[in-house]
C-alpha cells in the first residue's frame, strides 16, 4: 500500500477490524517514511452491480458516489467519518442481495432510512436532493412527515410506559 502523503510503500498496519457488514475490513496503517497515520479498507471484488436511474438509463453502482451524497447531507452536522463510512457498508451490504440491478430509488430509500435514524436535519438535506423537490411546499411536506413520524414514535413509546405502570400498581 502506498502512503497518500509521501507516496512511500513501506507501512505498518497499527489497527485492523472488520465493519459490521463483516465483508469489509478497516486497516488503520502508519508510513514508516513520513509516520503519518492513514486508512484503507478492505473489500471483495464483486461482479459490477448496475444502478438504474429515474430516466431508465444504467450506470454502474459506484460507492464513491454513494459517500458523497451522504457526505453533502451530512456537512457542518455532528456526525463522525466513521459513521459515514459505516452507513455506506450498511447500504452496500443490504445491496448485495440485488444481483445485476437495482433501482436509484432503492438506494434512496436505504440511505434515507439510515440518515433518519442518525440526523433528521441530513435526512431532510438528503430527501431534498434525492426526491429532486419541486418547491418550498414538497419540502414542507416532508418535514411534516419526519415531525408526525417522531409524533408517533413518541407515543409508542409513552404508551407502554403507561401499561406498565398500571401492571405494577396491580
Amino acid at each position: 500500500m502506498r502512503c497518500p502523503f509521501c507516496r512511500h510503500s513501506n507501512d505498518s498496519v497499527l489497527d485492523s477490524r472488520p465493519l459490521e457488514s463483516a465483508s469489509v475490513i478497516r486497516r488503520r496503517r502508519i508510513c514508516k517514511n513520513c509516520h503519518k497515520r492513514f486508512t484503507t479498507y478492505e473489500r471483495l471484488e464483486e461482479m459490477p452491480l448496475m444502478v438504474v436511474k429515474s430516466d431508465q438509463r444504467r450506470e454502474p453502482y459506484d460507492r464513491a458516489k454513494l459517500r458523497q451524497g451522504i457526505l453533502r447531507a451530512c456537512e457542518k452536522r455532528p456526525i463522525s467519518m466513521d459513521t459515514i463510512d459505516l452507513i455506506v457498508a450498511e447500504v452496500e451490504y443490504e445491496l448485495k442481495d440485488y444481483v445485476m440491478e437495482i433501482s436509484s430509488k432503492v438506494i434512496g430509500e436505504k440511505v434515507m432510512e439510515k440518515l433518519h435514524a442518525i440526523d433528521q436535519v441530513a435526512y431532510v438535506r438528503f430527501a431534498s436532493v434525492y426526491r429532486n423537490f419541486s418547491d418550498v411546499n414538497s419540502f414542507l411536506e416532508e418535514i411534516d412527515k419526519l415531525k408526525n413520524r417522531k409524533e408517533k414514535n413518541a407515543l409508542s413509546k409513552a404508551v407502554p410506559s403507561k401499561i406498565s405502570k398500571l401492571k405494577i400498581a396491580n
